[in-house]
């Protein structure tokens, strides 16, 4: 994979930008709780109920928004927490109010085949009886079908899964039960909840990378319900199947939490592992049931099925109660002195974000921050500190960051503080999405798209778990997506959540799973269908001219003795950097090595719990990036220069006016080349020259090319062709996660006026990952819809020349130069007339 970067010239007119990141995210909605396992919730559904014009400075509170007393004693109902934003509002920042209903519960009774004292131990937490959509996939499994419920967040799914899967443990004394989890956070409270059970011969067991040697092995040899994730279930479980032989002949179950996280990449390697899971159970004699949990996704059951290699039973009929919601989009306010008509420059949305939270905190309301990377998250907590020594120093020691690359001791304090409310307040990256139960929330503030309607739906179904109404903001960054939703409420009230992408036949992701299950078991033909039938056949015909397998009469089998797991990283390279303080060598943390030329450069400014660090040296050989503590008062961005070459075509469409749309394999090369440095009211200082490794990848990528005379034609000079061209790339970027379902970081771009492939002016738009993730094919599906929205954004944006609402890219390594938005308006004119003409 690339670090993030920017554009370079190759050629004459050449633009390219590049935004990755790899992060996963999931789905769903708001609610209130039962207890862990019956936690209750609804979503919005694509309903627009109760919508009203953004509320202007001292409006009249809705009578339904009463103020209630929150868990922690003091009243903060909606009806406060509108008010406390109201006053923190600037000139109308509050862009439109989104009231989600309240809605009711449907009780049914508990099953006849439910284990009694599994009934009586759920009663005891105050469980009366179960949600009629936690029965029906309950039923469904207990009978022997995959399925998977999608409903809101905190609708109680899990009920759903415990229900037979803890039934068949407390029947069968030999039964066993895999838990999977995307994240250890998650596994870790279902864990908890599990052993406050206290069920008779059931003793719940971690298997992930924190568990220690000792409980480790018991997991293995005595453990009958074990929480692990697809990473250990790949590189733990599988290579050594036969001391797991007594799990996996007995395995009547396996639970795939949040599966909604499964996507793109990640969603293809483990689904692969997953196959590879049923394959060695079925090899042992048993036939596992799978139960899948999803918040809200457009086809659950086809993406659950991509999964597993199976059809799987939807069960998406949520019957779980919804207190309700305020769901408030807000426009960050412009900077003073900003020229309204040309390049206006907002409030950064993270600044706003620490803003809001700050004031919520203050009012003694339990807040929950969202923000895009782990150095944001670091910042918010320190703005969020400091403006609230000032206005409530009681609290100031209330508010902490949240994120991965913390070391797990840390990140499970911060999850008990937050959950006993010791912390008010806490500004997170994604790592908080999933499902950690943390009751008692008011508010979450959602600081900028999280790349994806899905995440944003999951974000927002963090607050109000209780019977009070929640409040949710979405803060709107400089950014073409933020500023198209706010203008657009229906695109995020109006709209179905995306579909999961997930290609398990990548050839680069498929062929080294293929090569893992002939280590496990020699591969036989009947086995490829699981693996996809024909994609399957020629990956292992691959596999044999590189060497890798050979083809015997009894099957195919791995040429070497090692098994091949460790080399393949489910979420990313697999390789990490240590951050690693020069002074005591103590480790701070970990980086993703694909993305360590980027974000731990030489220079770079790292945040750690508060504390800002400069890197002094990277060492990728060795994985060790040296860092020491310092206050600098500039960020860094990272610049690279790219190519892109075009290998071949594997969909073409000729268009009206002699225009191409095409989507085929690619070939990107990137290098970090230097930094900038800014201030933090984002003066540029300096550009600082590096010289970082080339990477390079083949993935998938949707272009188009428009000819120089249909440029002429639509009044676009001949100067600033490169221009338009440039703002047309980066206003598509922006704007495909919300057709392709993936975040802006996966993809990269490149946009030129002579492609040396194509020959013609090309706006090229590419994943992010080996192979691809689907996500421009999929923008090659849905290119009529994308790129007239594209369109739409850049036209209808108030500003005169290009604005980051619209076109200019704050990852964009050329400066945003040059950049012409008339000129976007006609390019996307000119294609979207020919998309509509076909």
């Amino acid at each position: 994979m690339l670090g993030r970067g920017g554009p370079s010239a190759t050629g004459a007119g050449t633009v390219r930008d590049r935004q990755h990141n790899g992060a996963v995210t999931s789905t769903a909605d708001t609610g209130p709780a039962r207890g862990s396992a019956g936690r209750a919730s609804g979503r919005a559904d694509g309903a627009r109920p109760g919508a009203e014009p953004a509320p202007q400075l001292g409006d009249p509170v809705p009578a339904h928004a009463a103020a209630a007393p929150s868990s922690a004693g003091h009243v903060a109902g909606p009806a406060d927490l509108l008010a406390v934003l109201r006053r923190v509002s600037g000139p109308e920042p509050i862009r439109h109010v989104q009231h989600l209903p309240a809605r009711s519960g449907r009780e049914v009774d508990w099953p006849a085949w439910a284990a009694p004292d599994l009934v009586t131990a759920l009663r005891a937490r105050g469980i009366g009886r179960p949600w009629a959509h936690q029965v029906a996939v309950a039923e469904a499994a207990h009978a022997g079908r995959d399925v998977v419920v999608s409903t809101g967040t905190a609708s109680g799914k899990s009920l759903g899964y415990q229900l037979p899967v803890l039934s068949r443990l407390l029947d069968d004394p030999k039964a066993c039960a895999l838990y999977l989890s995307p994240t250890k956070a998650l596994a870790a409270d279902q864990l908890e909840f599990l052993e406050s059970l206290a069920l008779p011969g059931i003793r719940p067991g971690p298997y992930d990378g924190d568990t220690a040697l000792a409980d480790r092995d018991w997991a293995r040899d005595h453990g009958r319900l074990i929480a692990t994730n697809p990473d250990m279930v790949h590189v733990g479980v599988l290579p050594f199947h036969a001391r797991w032989s007594r799990v996996l002949r007995r395995l009547a179950y396996v639970v795939v939490d949040e599966c909604h996280a499964y996507r793109g990449v990640f969603g293809s390697h483990v689904a692969l592992v997953l196959r590879r899971l049923r394959r060695m159970a079925r090899f042992y004699g048993s036939d596992p049931v799978f139960v899948l949990a999803s918040a809200t996704v457009a086809d659950p059951a086809g993406a659950a099925s991509r999964l597993i290699g199976s059809p799987v039973l939807p069960v998406t009929d949520d019957a779980a109660p919804h207190p309700g919601a305020d769901f408030v989009l807000w426009e960050p306010p412009l900077l003073p002195d900003t020229d309204e008509n040309d390049a206006p420059q907002r409030r950064s949305a993270s600044a706003e974000a620490a803003r809001i939270m700050a004031e919520l905190v203050a009012a003694g309301t339990r807040t929950l921050t969202f923000v895009r990377s782990r150095a944001g998250s670091e910042q918010a907590a320190i703005t969020v500190r400091r403006i609230l020594s000032t206005t409530a120093p009681a609290l100031a020691d209330k508010v902490s960051a949240y994120r991965g690359g913390y070391l797990p001791e840390d990140r499970r304090a911060l999850e008990r503080a937050f959950d006993s409310g010791e912390l008010v307040g806490v500004a997170s990256t994604n790592a908080l999405e999933l499902g950690v139960d943390i009751d008692g929330i008011d508010a979450a503030v959602l600081a900028g798209y999280p790349g994806t309607l899905a995440s944003v739906w999951q974000q927002a179904g963090r607050a109000g778990r209780g019977r009070r109404r929640a409040l949710v903001v979405f803060v709107a960054r400089d950014d073409p997506l933020d500023s198209y939703l706010v203008d657009h409420p229906d695109a995020v009230f109006g709209k179905p959540v995306e579909a999961t992408v997930t290609d398990p036949t990548n050839p680069y992701i498929l062929g080294p799973h293929l090569a893992c299950a002939a280590a496990e078991n020699r591969l036989l033909d009947d086995d490829l269908e699981l693996f996809g039938g024909a994609a399957a056949r020629a990956a292992v015909q691959q596999l044999i001219d590189d060497g890798v397998l050979r083809a015997r009469p009894g099957g195919y089998y791995l040429a070497g003795h090692r098994h091949p797991a460790d080399g393949i990283g489910l979420r990313g390279s697999g390789q990490q950097v240590a951050v690693v303080e020069a002074m005591t060598g103590r480790m701070l943390g970990t980086e993703d090595a694909a993305r360590a030329c980027a974000s731990v450069h030489p220079g770079a400014v790292y945040l750690h719990q508060g504390r800002s660090y400069v890197v002094q040296e990277l060492d990728l050989d060795s994985g060790v990036a040296l860092v020491h503590a310092d206050r600098p008062d500039w960020t860094t961005i990272a610049r690279s220069v790219s190519t892109v070459e075009i290998l071949d075509t594997a969909a073409a469409q000729e268009l009206p006016g002699a225009l191409t749309l095409n989507s085929g394999t690619v070939r990107a090369t990137e290098q970090v080349v230097g930094y900038l440095r800014r201030r933090g009211d984002g003066t540029l200082i300096d550009a600082v020259g590096l010289d970082m490794p080339e990477h390079t990848l083949e993935t998938r990528a949707v272009w188009y090319t428009v000819p120089l005379s249909a440029l002429r034609d639509a009044g676009i000079a001949e100067g600033a062709t490169a221009g338009a061209l440039h703002a047309a790339e980066h206003a598509a970027i922006g704007l495909l996660p919300l057709f392709a379902g993936c975040d802006r970081w996966d993809i990269g771009g490149l946009s030129t006026v002579v492609h040396a492939d194509t020959g013609e002016p090309t706006v090229i738009v590419y994943d992010g990952y080996p192979g691809g993730a689907g996500f421009a094919e999929r923008g090659y599906d849905v290119a009529e819809g994308w790129l007239a929205a594209v369109r739409d954004a850049v036209r209808d944006c108030p500003c005169r020349s290009g604005c980051p609402s619209c076109v200019q890219s704050p990852k964009c390594g050329n400066g945003n130069q040059p950049l012409d938005k008339l000129g976007a308006v006609a390019v996307l004119d000119l294609v979207t007339d020919a998309l509509s003409a076909r």
